[in-house]
């Protein structure tokens, strides 16, 4: 399990690191999509980590959002990450929603903040 959950904590830093180097880029250079999907990706293998290492269960398609709930009630810290503004989840269907810098930037503080949150815990180092 921890194996399994290591190897998902690995893609989501990869992923996270991804969405900055886009962003980073000039304002318009920036590929939206590219932002939401790679931190979209970065919260769902964070969470899915979090919740294999605790021995817990979920379906295998479950959203973001649910994914944090069961997060939250294995750990109620969990409720320093914000998930308020978070329009979308790890299947990014119609792209209106990862327009514009301030929806591209919410979900790269979203998973930003799990990082942290996850570091702060000593779940990754």
């Amino acid at each position: 399990m921890e194996n399994k959950a290591s190897q998902l904590f690995d893609i989501a830093i990869q992923k996270l690191k991804e969405a900055n180097d886009e962003l980073c880029r000039p304002e318009e250079d920036v590929v939206s999509i590219m932002v939401c999907k790679n931190a979209q990706d970065a919260m769902y293998n964070y969470l899915k980590g979090y919740l294999i290492l605790k021995g817990a269960t979920f379906p295998e398609e479950e959203s973001i959002a649910r994914l944090y709930e069961k997060c939250r009630s294995l750990n109620p810290h969990f409720e320093k990450v914000n998930l308020s503004g978070f329009e979308c989840d790890v299947d990014v269907k119609d792209s209106r929603f990862c327009n514009g810098v301030a929806n591209q930037s919410r979900c790269y503080d979203i998973a930003d903040s799990l990082d942290t949150f996850l570091r702060e815990e000593n779940i990754i180092t």
